[in-house]
C-alpha cells in the first residue's frame, strides 16, 4: 500500500468553496462516484482545505493502476457527469498541464525514513 498526494484550487469564492465542500458530505457524493474510487483499488481517499487550496490523499493497494482508472471513469458517463459539475468550482494551478486537474505532489519529507534521535543528541 501506498499514498498519493495531490493538489488542486478552487475558485477564490467563499460561496463557491460552501458549494465544493457541500458536495463532499458523504451523503451528497453520488454513489457510482464512491463505487468507482473503490473498484480502482483506492483504499482511502481524503481531501483537504486551506483557504481555496486543496490537498487530496489516496491510499492505493498494490494493483492500483491510474491509467486503467483514467480509462474507466472516461467510459463511465455519472463518473463524467460529476468530474464536469466538479469543473465549475476547480480551477488549474498555473503549473498544471493542459487538461490536468489535480496535480500530482512530490513528497520532499517521510518521517519514517529518518533515523532515530537520542534525546542526548546534539
Amino acid at each position: 500500500m501506498s499514498w498519493q498526494c495531490f493538489a488542486l484550487d478552487l475558485h477564490d469564492d467563499p460561496a463557491v468553496i460552501a458549494e465544493y465542500e457541500r458536495w463532499h458530505r458523504s451523503e451528497f457524493v453520488w454513489p457510482e462516484v464512491l463505487r468507482s474510487i473503490r473498484e480502482a483499488g483506492i483504499l482511502d481517499m481524503q481531501i483537504f482545505r486551506t483557504g481555496n487550496r486543496l490537498v487530496m490523499l489516496m491510499r492505493v493497494g498494490p494493483g492500483f493502476d491510474a491509467k486503467a482508472k483514467a480509462a474507466a471513469d472516461a467510459a463511465n458517463e455519472r463518473v463524467q457527469a460529476w468530474e464536469t459539475l466538479m469543473s465549475t468550482f476547480q480551477r488549474p494551478l498555473p503549473w498544471a498541464q493542459a487538461g490536468q486537474k489535480w496535480v500530482p505532489m512530490q513528497r520532499i519529507f517521510d518521517l519514517a525514513s529518518c533515523p532515530d534521535v537520542r534525546e542526548d543528541a546534539p
